[in-house]
């Protein structure tokens, strides 16, 4: 072989070579299947044995369950806290069944607490007190308590690992105390964090200090000297979409969580909030879309069953809007024009609305929506409602003149887009705004009453100018 030519790669580092992007190549997921439907286990389980934990996770989601059933049995044991820490819900519950209640118990005593917890929430009762009993102790303790936290919670979301000094120590004292405790019980020390926390003998929260901070500072400064007092601290009942609301607008990168009298029981840290962020937004667009949940991994029927209450909703409100088409039966019978054109009409309104909900859905969630610029909010929608509302208006009533010959007809559509979009801008703004304060969720709910008044408005003002001017 010439020293120009490329060394041949096995399969297997061919697989893992660099790839285009983070994501887990398609080349990973092919050579893995072709392994195990060989029989080839260990082959598999080499090339898996490369990867991060996280991309161990999507390699499973992208498997046939048939296969990752296969891969989960072969794969090393060492690498499953991991790895269930990062899977969806779904496929969790698929890899729990296959490991079985001791196996399962086993990995969840080697994750971080808050890791632990969220596993343990999605069991059943039964096999929450089963994995429960095998975790040691002292972690069965602290998981026991966290699950008595309200669901999405503060609580719920807060890992217990975390570094406490008093008041009264030095940064050396500090420094000393963490290589000490990094070798004698490395358990009791998190993996990764960012901050120090200063209490008083009550464990009440007295300052924080950065890492940076305490490794820039001489070893005989007091702790006490270089500390931050002004906290911001998250009680445990805080729900959790306040917690990643609090560290968008702060930059914090971990934050101390309180118990009801004060103490310190807790941190968040910044790839939790991540995963909240990511799940509150996931939770936002698929209920705008009439979806309960993400379910990609879902068995078939489960998804029908789940879908299938919001498209009967929707079902009920097109009922509504044919019934208004109905009343102009005659109309529309003698004029064809109306039969054509009214979609238009009612579909501009549609979308036109949809822009603005999707606007205010995401401004009430993200808290730049407040009752002190709702009305602010309110009139630029109608604003922007009625300037497109008079484009379109134009653009339409010269296609349909064009198309017709009638300047009637040119007129009516015209006008009705006019309306229908000055209401679809206005739904679009206050629906969300009502529902949210009658403590429904905009995301739930704002897309059928908003479709529902867009083509009633729209069919409604069309047919009966229609009716009124041209017959």
């Amino acid at each position: 072989m010439s020293v120009n030519e490329p060394a041949h790669l096995d399969p297997i580092e061919e697989a893992v070579a660099e790839p285009e992007s983070f994501n887990m190549g398609p080349d990973v997921v092919t050579a893995v299947h072709e392994m195990l439907e060989a029989g080839e286990e260990d082959r598999a389980r080499a090339l898996v044995e490369t990867l991060h934990a996280a991309d161990i996770a999507d390699l499973l989601q992208h498997l046939s369950v048939e296969d990752r059933r296969v891969l989960v049995r072969a794969v090393d044991r060492a690498v499953l806290p991991d790895v269930m820490a990062e899977l969806d819900e779904t496929v969790r519950d698929d890899v729990i069944e296959v490991l079985g209640l001791a196996e399962t118990a086993a990995a969840v005593a080697d994750m971080a607490t808050d890791d632990a917890l969220n596993v343990i929430a999605e069991l059943d009762t039964e096999d929450q007190k089963l994995v429960l009993e095998a975790i040691p102790d002292p972690d069965r303790a602290l998981i026991e308590q966290a699950l008595t936290y309200p669901e999405y919670s503060a609580g719920r979301l807060m890992q217990r690992e975390m570094v406490a000094v008093p008041t009264f120590w030095t940064v050396g004292e500090t420094i000393d105390h963490l290589r000490a405790t990094a070798e004698e019980t490395p358990d009791r020390l998190p993996e990764d964090f960012f901050d120090i926390f200063v209490v008083d003998p009550g464990y009440r929260l007295a300052g924080t200090i950065p890492l940076s901070r305490l490794l820039r500072s001489r070893r005989a400064v007091l702790i006490a000297d270089i500390m931050e007092t002004e906290l911001k601290v998250i009680p445990t009942t805080a729900d959790q979409e306040e917690v990643a609301f609090l560290f968008r607008q702060r930059d914090l990168t971990s934050a101390p969580v309180v118990d009801d009298g004060e103490r310190l029981v807790g941190v968040i840290t910044i790839d939790d909030v991540v995963d909240v962020i990511d799940e509150e937004h996931e939770d936002d667009i698929m209920h705008l879309g009439g979806v309960s949940g993400d379910d990609l991994y879902r068995a078939t029927i489960d998804t029908a069953r789940a879908r299938f209450t919001w498209l009967l909703i929707n079902l009920g409100t097109a009922v509504l809007a044919s019934a208004v088409i109905g009343l102009f039966d005659r109309e529309i019978d003698e004029l064809v024009a109306l039969a054509v054109l009214m979609p238009i009409v009612a579909s501009m309104g549609g979308n036109a609305g949809t822009q603005t909900l999707t606007v205010a859905v995401r401004g009430l969630a993200t808290k730049e929506i407040v009752p002190s610029n709702a009305l602010r909010v309110i009139g630029k929608e109608l604003l922007v409602a009625g300037i497109n509302g008079a484009l379109f208006a134009v653009i339409t009533g010269l296609v349909a003149w064009l198309w017709f010959g009638s300047a009637g007809i040119a007129v009516v559509i015209g006008i009705a887009m006019v309306l229908n979009m000055f209401v679809a801008g206005l739904s679009g703004a206050v629906i969300p705004l009502v529902l949210q304060r009658f403590k429904i969720d905009p995301a739930v709910a704002s897309g059928v009453f908003l479709t529902t008044v867009t083509d009633v408005v729209g069919f409604l003002a069309f047919l009966g100018l229609g009716s009124w001017l041209l017959l």
